[in-house]
Protein backbone atom coordinates (compact mmCIF):
# COMPACT_ATOMS: atom_id res chain seq x y z
CA UNK A 1 0.00 0.00 0.00
CA UNK A 2 3.59 2.17 -0.37
CA UNK A 3 3.11 5.56 -2.87
CA UNK A 4 -0.59 5.81 -1.86
CA UNK A 5 -1.68 9.40 -2.07
CA UNK A 6 -2.84 11.33 0.75
CA UNK A 7 -6.21 10.36 1.43
CA UNK A 8 -7.10 11.47 4.84
CA UNK A 9 -6.61 15.11 6.02
CA UNK A 10 -7.05 15.34 9.41
CA UNK A 11 -8.15 19.27 10.41
CA UNK A 12 -8.17 21.18 13.31
CA UNK A 13 -11.33 23.08 14.05
CA UNK A 14 -11.59 25.46 17.21
CA UNK A 15 -14.85 26.44 19.49
CA UNK A 16 -15.90 29.17 16.62
CA UNK A 17 -16.40 26.52 14.52
CA UNK A 18 -16.31 26.25 10.41
CA UNK A 19 -16.46 30.31 10.79
CA UNK A 20 -12.35 30.12 11.77
CA UNK A 21 -11.43 27.43 9.25
CA UNK A 22 -8.63 28.46 6.35
CA UNK A 23 -8.84 28.27 2.63
CA UNK A 24 -7.84 24.95 2.61
CA UNK A 25 -9.47 23.23 5.60
CA UNK A 26 -12.36 24.36 3.52
CA UNK A 27 -11.68 22.99 0.31
CA UNK A 28 -10.33 19.32 1.39
CA UNK A 29 -14.01 19.43 3.24
CA UNK A 30 -16.34 20.38 -0.21
CA UNK A 31 -13.34 17.96 -1.80
CA UNK A 32 -14.40 14.74 0.80
CA UNK A 33 -16.44 12.09 0.60
CA UNK A 34 -16.19 11.02 3.83
CA UNK A 35 -16.10 13.33 7.31
CA UNK A 36 -15.27 11.87 10.52
CA UNK A 37 -15.11 13.67 14.01
CA UNK A 38 -17.35 13.88 17.49
CA UNK A 39 -20.61 14.95 16.96
CA UNK A 40 -19.93 18.16 18.20
CA UNK A 41 -17.60 18.73 15.60
CA UNK A 42 -19.94 17.62 13.03
CA UNK A 43 -22.65 19.45 14.15
CA UNK A 44 -20.48 22.83 13.00
CA UNK A 45 -20.43 21.91 9.35
CA UNK A 46 -22.85 24.34 7.27
CA UNK A 47 -25.11 22.04 4.96
CA UNK A 48 -23.88 22.98 1.73
CA UNK A 49 -20.31 20.30 3.04
CA UNK A 50 -22.58 17.54 0.84
CA UNK A 51 -19.86 14.51 2.36
CA UNK A 52 -21.40 11.89 4.32
CA UNK A 53 -20.44 12.26 7.74
CA UNK A 54 -19.99 9.74 9.73
CA UNK A 55 -19.33 10.21 14.31
CA UNK A 56 -16.73 8.58 15.98
CA UNK A 57 -17.90 5.25 17.47
CA UNK A 58 -18.62 4.59 21.65
CA UNK A 59 -16.41 3.39 22.71
CA UNK A 60 -13.80 5.64 20.27
CA UNK A 61 -11.73 3.60 18.26
CA UNK A 62 -10.45 4.79 15.10
CA UNK A 63 -10.67 1.02 13.15
CA UNK A 64 -13.72 2.13 10.76
CA UNK A 65 -11.84 4.99 9.43
CA UNK A 66 -9.03 2.34 8.86
CA UNK A 67 -11.17 0.28 7.01
CA UNK A 68 -11.51 2.96 4.61
CA UNK A 69 -8.15 2.63 3.77
CA UNK A 70 -7.90 -0.95 4.04
CA UNK A 71 -11.10 -1.32 1.16
CA UNK A 72 -10.08 -2.14 -2.57
CA UNK A 73 -12.74 -0.80 -3.84
CA UNK A 74 -12.94 2.65 -2.09
CA UNK A 75 -10.77 5.43 -2.79
CA UNK A 76 -12.41 7.93 -0.79
CA UNK A 77 -11.14 11.07 0.06
CA UNK A 78 -11.80 11.30 4.46
CA UNK A 79 -11.61 14.05 6.66
CA UNK A 80 -11.02 14.26 10.34
CA UNK A 81 -12.20 17.03 12.43
CA UNK A 82 -10.29 17.21 15.38
CA UNK A 83 -10.24 20.04 18.31
CA UNK A 84 -7.82 22.73 18.28
CA UNK A 85 -4.02 20.97 17.46
CA UNK A 86 -4.82 17.56 16.08
CA UNK A 87 -0.74 16.41 17.14
CA UNK A 88 -1.25 18.00 20.55
CA UNK A 89 -3.13 15.67 22.66
CA UNK A 90 -5.10 14.55 20.02
CA UNK A 91 -6.26 12.08 17.38
CA UNK A 92 -3.70 12.84 14.17
CA UNK A 93 -1.00 11.40 17.05
CA UNK A 94 -3.35 8.57 17.32
CA UNK A 95 -3.40 8.18 13.48
CA UNK A 96 0.20 8.74 12.60
CA UNK A 97 1.09 5.57 14.12
CA UNK A 98 -1.54 3.64 11.85
CA UNK A 99 -1.02 5.80 8.71
CA UNK A 100 2.33 6.83 7.04
CA UNK A 101 2.70 10.27 7.01
CA UNK A 102 2.49 10.59 3.53
CA UNK A 103 -0.56 9.53 3.14
CA UNK A 104 -2.32 12.10 5.63
CA UNK A 105 -1.87 15.99 5.72
CA UNK A 106 -2.46 17.84 8.89
CA UNK A 107 -4.19 21.16 8.99
CA UNK A 108 -4.09 22.61 12.77
CA UNK A 109 -5.92 24.97 14.30
CA UNK A 110 -4.34 26.90 17.83
CA UNK A 111 -4.79 24.41 20.18
CA UNK A 112 -6.33 25.50 23.23
CA UNK A 113 -3.03 25.21 25.02
CA UNK A 114 -1.78 28.06 22.70
CA UNK A 115 -4.60 30.01 23.32
CA UNK A 116 -4.65 30.03 26.97
CA UNK A 117 -0.91 30.87 26.82
CA UNK A 118 -1.55 33.73 25.11
CA UNK A 119 -4.54 34.89 27.02
CA UNK A 120 -1.74 34.34 30.21
CA UNK A 121 0.99 35.88 28.78
CA UNK A 122 3.08 32.50 29.53
CA UNK A 123 5.75 31.44 27.32
CA UNK A 124 4.79 27.91 26.08
CA UNK A 125 8.13 26.20 25.91
CA UNK A 126 8.22 27.19 29.98
CA UNK A 127 5.01 25.17 30.62
CA UNK A 128 4.09 21.80 31.68
CA UNK A 129 1.06 20.54 29.45
CA UNK A 130 -1.03 17.78 30.88
CA UNK A 131 -4.05 16.20 29.78
CA UNK A 132 -6.15 14.48 31.66
CA UNK A 133 -8.54 12.94 29.58
CA UNK A 134 -8.92 9.59 29.88
CA UNK A 135 -6.36 9.97 32.22
CA UNK A 136 -6.23 9.98 36.20
CA UNK A 137 -5.74 12.90 37.92
CA UNK A 138 -2.67 11.60 39.75
CA UNK A 139 -0.90 12.40 36.64
CA UNK A 140 -0.76 15.91 37.36
CA UNK A 141 0.99 15.24 41.11
CA UNK A 142 4.22 14.87 39.08
CA UNK A 143 4.32 18.81 37.79
CA UNK A 144 3.62 20.07 41.07
CA UNK A 145 6.60 22.26 42.61
CA UNK A 146 6.57 25.97 43.49
CA UNK A 147 6.14 28.25 41.03
CA UNK A 148 5.67 25.78 38.35
CA UNK A 149 3.21 26.70 35.64
CA UNK A 150 1.13 24.26 34.00
CA UNK A 151 -1.74 24.21 32.15
CA UNK A 152 -4.04 20.96 32.28
CA UNK A 153 -6.42 19.99 29.40
CA UNK A 154 -9.76 18.94 31.35
CA UNK A 155 -11.64 15.61 31.47
CA UNK A 156 -15.04 17.09 32.48
CA UNK A 157 -16.60 19.85 34.57
CA UNK A 158 -15.80 18.82 37.31
CA UNK A 159 -12.12 18.75 36.76
CA UNK A 160 -11.28 21.82 37.80
CA UNK A 161 -13.10 21.36 41.90
CA UNK A 162 -11.24 17.84 42.10
CA UNK A 163 -7.44 19.68 41.11
CA UNK A 164 -8.20 22.79 43.39
CA UNK A 165 -8.92 19.98 46.00
CA UNK A 166 -5.58 18.15 45.13
CA UNK A 167 -3.90 21.12 44.99
CA UNK A 168 -4.58 21.92 48.59
CA UNK A 169 -3.96 18.44 50.03
CA UNK A 170 -0.93 18.62 48.18
CA UNK A 171 0.25 21.95 49.74
CA UNK A 172 -0.49 24.40 47.24
CA UNK A 173 -3.64 25.91 48.93
CA UNK A 174 -2.88 29.33 48.17
CA UNK A 175 -2.33 28.84 43.82
CA UNK A 176 -4.82 30.61 42.01
CA UNK A 177 -6.31 28.96 39.19
CA UNK A 178 -7.31 30.19 36.40
CA UNK A 179 -10.20 28.20 34.54
CA UNK A 180 -11.32 28.92 30.26
CA UNK A 181 -13.80 27.59 28.83
CA UNK A 182 -14.45 27.16 25.15
CA UNK A 183 -11.09 29.03 24.32
CA UNK A 184 -11.24 30.91 21.28
CA UNK A 185 -15.38 30.78 20.64
CA UNK A 186 -18.22 33.02 21.29
CA UNK A 187 -19.01 31.23 24.65
CA UNK A 188 -15.44 32.01 25.77
CA UNK A 189 -14.83 32.27 29.93
CA UNK A 190 -12.69 32.84 32.27
CA UNK A 191 -13.13 31.73 36.13
CA UNK A 192 -10.21 32.70 38.81
CA UNK A 193 -10.07 31.48 42.03
CA UNK A 194 -7.78 29.98 44.58
CA UNK A 195 -7.53 26.41 45.29
CA UNK A 196 -8.06 26.47 49.07
CA UNK A 197 -11.33 28.48 48.41
CA UNK A 198 -12.62 27.43 45.15
CA UNK A 199 -16.48 26.98 45.01
CA UNK A 200 -17.58 26.26 41.59
CA UNK A 201 -18.32 22.35 41.77
CA UNK A 202 -18.79 22.18 37.86
CA UNK A 203 -17.81 24.67 34.62
CA UNK A 204 -18.78 24.02 31.32
CA UNK A 205 -17.79 20.86 29.76
CA UNK A 206 -15.07 21.89 27.63
CA UNK A 207 -12.74 23.75 30.08
CA UNK A 208 -8.70 23.98 30.38
CA UNK A 209 -7.27 24.43 34.17
CA UNK A 210 -4.23 26.62 34.41
CA UNK A 211 -2.33 27.40 37.58
CA UNK A 212 1.31 28.69 39.00
CA UNK A 213 1.96 26.28 42.34
CA UNK A 214 2.25 28.67 45.11
CA UNK A 215 3.32 26.76 48.34
CA UNK A 216 1.04 27.36 51.61
CA UNK A 217 4.76 26.76 53.16
CA UNK A 218 8.06 26.32 51.19
CA UNK A 219 9.49 24.35 54.20
CA UNK A 220 5.95 21.85 54.22
CA UNK A 221 4.67 21.77 50.90
CA UNK A 222 4.46 18.34 49.45
CA UNK A 223 6.74 18.85 46.28
CA UNK A 224 9.10 16.64 45.21
CA UNK A 225 12.30 17.78 43.97
CA UNK A 226 13.07 16.83 39.94
CA UNK A 227 16.43 15.20 40.56
CA UNK A 228 16.59 11.48 41.69
CA UNK A 229 16.95 10.16 45.71
CA UNK A 230 13.80 11.50 46.66
CA UNK A 231 13.75 10.97 50.31
CA UNK A 232 12.73 7.93 51.72
CA UNK A 233 9.46 8.76 53.47
CA UNK A 234 8.40 9.93 49.80
CA UNK A 235 7.43 5.99 50.18
CA UNK A 236 5.03 3.64 51.89
CA UNK A 237 7.74 0.62 52.48
CA UNK A 238 8.05 -1.88 55.18
CA UNK A 239 12.18 -1.59 54.74
CA UNK A 240 12.13 -2.95 51.42
CA UNK A 241 13.28 0.29 49.88
CA UNK A 242 16.57 1.41 48.03
CA UNK A 243 17.52 4.17 50.45
CA UNK A 244 17.85 7.93 49.14
CA UNK A 245 21.83 8.41 48.36
CA UNK A 246 22.31 5.16 46.83
CA UNK A 247 19.05 5.74 44.91
CA UNK A 248 20.20 8.60 43.03
CA UNK A 249 23.35 6.50 42.72
CA UNK A 250 21.91 3.65 40.59
CA UNK A 251 19.19 5.77 38.53
CA UNK A 252 22.29 7.81 37.58
CA UNK A 253 23.96 4.08 36.43
CA UNK A 254 20.58 3.08 34.60
CA UNK A 255 20.94 6.43 32.56
CA UNK A 256 16.76 6.85 31.75
CA UNK A 257 16.24 8.76 28.50
CA UNK A 258 12.62 9.81 27.21
CA UNK A 259 10.64 6.51 25.88
CA UNK A 260 12.99 4.07 26.77
CA UNK A 261 11.39 1.12 29.22
CA UNK A 262 12.71 -0.01 32.61
CA UNK A 263 12.00 -3.73 34.26
CA UNK A 264 12.47 -2.86 38.07
CA UNK A 265 12.75 -6.86 39.16
CA UNK A 266 12.28 -7.43 42.90
CA UNK A 267 10.65 -4.03 42.99
CA UNK A 268 9.75 -3.68 46.33
CA UNK A 269 8.29 -0.51 47.15
CA UNK A 270 8.88 0.58 43.56
CA UNK A 271 11.05 3.55 44.23
CA UNK A 272 13.44 3.22 41.25
CA UNK A 273 10.57 2.30 38.75
CA UNK A 274 8.65 5.57 39.87
CA UNK A 275 12.55 7.63 39.92
CA UNK A 276 12.80 6.09 36.42
CA UNK A 277 9.16 7.43 35.20
CA UNK A 278 9.40 11.02 37.07
CA UNK A 279 12.98 11.41 34.97
CA UNK A 280 10.90 12.38 31.84
CA UNK A 281 7.12 11.69 30.44
CA UNK A 282 7.98 9.18 28.29
CA UNK A 283 9.99 6.68 30.23
CA UNK A 284 8.48 3.87 31.22
CA UNK A 285 8.41 1.31 33.74
CA UNK A 286 7.50 -2.52 34.51
CA UNK A 287 7.37 -3.31 38.71
CA UNK A 288 7.83 -6.87 38.88
CA UNK A 289 7.03 -8.02 42.55
CA UNK A 290 5.60 -11.48 44.62
CA UNK A 291 5.27 -9.96 47.61
CA UNK A 292 0.86 -8.91 47.72
CA UNK A 293 1.72 -6.40 50.66
CA UNK A 294 4.41 -4.56 48.77
CA UNK A 295 2.57 -4.84 45.89
CA UNK A 296 -0.60 -2.32 47.46
CA UNK A 297 2.82 0.12 48.54
CA UNK A 298 3.83 0.03 44.75
CA UNK A 299 0.28 1.05 43.46
CA UNK A 300 -0.46 3.68 46.18
CA UNK A 301 3.51 5.58 45.35
CA UNK A 302 3.15 5.34 42.06
CA UNK A 303 -0.23 7.65 42.24
CA UNK A 304 1.24 9.41 45.14
CA UNK A 305 4.35 10.47 43.06
CA UNK A 306 2.42 11.05 39.85
CA UNK A 307 3.37 8.07 38.03
CA UNK A 308 -0.31 5.83 38.09
CA UNK A 309 0.85 4.68 34.26
CA UNK A 310 3.60 2.11 36.05
CA UNK A 311 2.74 -0.99 34.88
CA UNK A 312 2.91 -3.62 38.17
CA UNK A 313 3.14 -7.29 37.47
CA UNK A 314 2.72 -9.21 40.21
CA UNK A 315 5.40 -12.38 40.30
CA UNK A 316 8.77 -13.88 40.91
CA UNK A 317 11.26 -13.58 38.44
CA UNK A 318 12.69 -15.38 35.68
CA UNK A 319 8.95 -16.92 35.47
CA UNK A 320 6.95 -13.32 35.63
CA UNK A 321 9.31 -12.12 32.81
CA UNK A 322 7.58 -14.21 30.35
CA UNK A 323 5.85 -11.76 27.25
CA UNK A 324 6.90 -8.84 28.87
CA UNK A 325 7.67 -6.21 26.82
CA UNK A 326 11.98 -6.23 26.15
CA UNK A 327 13.40 -3.45 28.06
CA UNK A 328 16.12 -0.76 27.82
CA UNK A 329 17.32 -0.89 31.28
CA UNK A 330 16.90 -3.64 33.89
CA UNK A 331 17.71 -2.77 37.78
CA UNK A 332 17.34 -5.75 40.28
CA UNK A 333 17.35 -4.84 43.65
CA UNK A 334 16.45 -8.37 44.69
CA UNK A 335 16.62 -11.81 44.13
CA UNK A 336 20.01 -12.04 41.95
CA UNK A 337 21.00 -15.56 43.67
CA UNK A 338 17.72 -16.99 42.05
CA UNK A 339 18.55 -18.91 39.56
CA UNK A 340 17.96 -17.73 35.99
CA UNK A 341 17.56 -14.51 36.97
CA UNK A 342 20.11 -12.87 35.49
CA UNK A 343 20.31 -14.39 32.38
CA UNK A 344 16.65 -13.99 31.58
CA UNK A 345 17.32 -10.42 32.53
CA UNK A 346 20.46 -10.35 30.33
CA UNK A 347 18.89 -12.02 27.38
CA UNK A 348 15.87 -9.51 26.95
CA UNK A 349 17.89 -6.68 27.53
CA UNK A 350 17.44 -4.77 24.49
CA UNK A 351 21.34 -4.14 22.79
CA UNK A 352 22.73 -1.36 24.06
CA UNK A 353 20.79 -1.59 26.97
CA UNK A 354 21.77 -1.58 30.88
CA UNK A 355 21.46 -3.74 33.63
CA UNK A 356 22.52 -2.86 37.12
CA UNK A 357 21.91 -4.68 40.19
CA UNK A 358 22.35 -4.38 44.24
CA UNK A 359 23.80 -6.60 46.53
CA UNK A 360 24.20 -6.33 50.25
CA UNK A 361 25.03 -10.15 51.06
CA UNK A 362 28.15 -12.01 50.41
CA UNK A 363 25.94 -14.51 48.55
CA UNK A 364 24.87 -12.04 46.05
CA UNK A 365 27.58 -10.21 45.93
CA UNK A 366 29.35 -13.40 45.06
CA UNK A 367 26.77 -13.62 41.94
CA UNK A 368 27.45 -10.53 40.58
CA UNK A 369 31.16 -11.40 41.17
CA UNK A 370 31.10 -14.08 39.03
CA UNK A 371 28.28 -12.66 36.25
CA UNK A 372 31.15 -9.75 35.54
CA UNK A 373 33.48 -12.56 35.41
CA UNK A 374 31.48 -13.63 31.73
CA UNK A 375 30.43 -10.25 31.03
CA UNK A 376 32.17 -7.38 32.26
CA UNK A 377 30.61 -4.52 33.44
CA UNK A 378 31.81 -2.59 36.88
CA UNK A 379 31.49 -3.34 40.24
CA UNK A 380 30.93 -0.36 42.81
CA UNK A 381 31.32 -0.73 46.67
CA UNK A 382 29.04 2.25 48.19
CA UNK A 383 29.53 3.18 52.10
CA UNK A 384 27.22 5.57 53.09
CA UNK A 385 27.65 7.07 57.45
CA UNK A 386 25.22 9.22 58.75
CA UNK A 387 26.24 11.33 62.08
CA UNK A 388 23.92 10.20 65.07
CA UNK A 389 24.11 11.14 69.00
CA UNK A 390 25.92 8.69 71.30
CA UNK A 391 25.87 10.62 74.70
CA UNK A 392 26.78 14.24 74.63
CA UNK A 393 28.53 13.42 71.27
CA UNK A 394 27.93 12.42 68.10
CA UNK A 395 28.97 9.44 66.15
CA UNK A 396 28.85 7.58 62.55
CA UNK A 397 26.32 5.09 62.07
CA UNK A 398 26.99 3.14 59.17
CA UNK A 399 24.22 1.40 56.96
CA UNK A 400 25.18 -1.99 55.04
CA UNK A 401 27.61 -1.53 52.84
CA UNK A 402 25.89 -1.89 48.91
CA UNK A 403 27.38 -3.63 46.05
CA UNK A 404 26.60 -1.88 42.61
CA UNK A 405 27.14 -3.66 39.38
CA UNK A 406 26.76 -2.32 35.88
CA UNK A 407 27.21 -3.49 33.00
CA UNK A 408 25.89 -2.48 28.78
CA UNK A 409 24.96 -5.36 26.81
CA UNK A 410 26.69 -4.98 23.35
Amino acid sequence: MQGRRAWLTVIGIGDDGYAGLGRAARRALFEADVVTGGERHLAMLPARVGARREAWPQPFSVAPLLALRESSQSQSRVCVLASGDPMCFGVGATLARHVPIDEMAVLPAPSSLSLAAARLGWALQDVAAVSLVGRPLDALRRHLFARSRVLALSADGRTPAALAALLAAQGFGATRLSVFEHLGGALERRIEGRADAWQVDECAALNLVAFECEADDARRADAWTLTPGLPDDAFRHDGQLTKRDVRALTLARLAPTPGTLLWDVGAGSGSIGIEWMRAHPACRAIAIEANAERQRFIEHNRNALGVPALQLVAGRAPDALAGLAAPDAVFIGGGVTVPGVLDACWERLAPGGRLVANAVTVQSEAALVAWRAQHGGTLTRIGIGEAEPLGRFDTWRQALPVTLYDVRKP
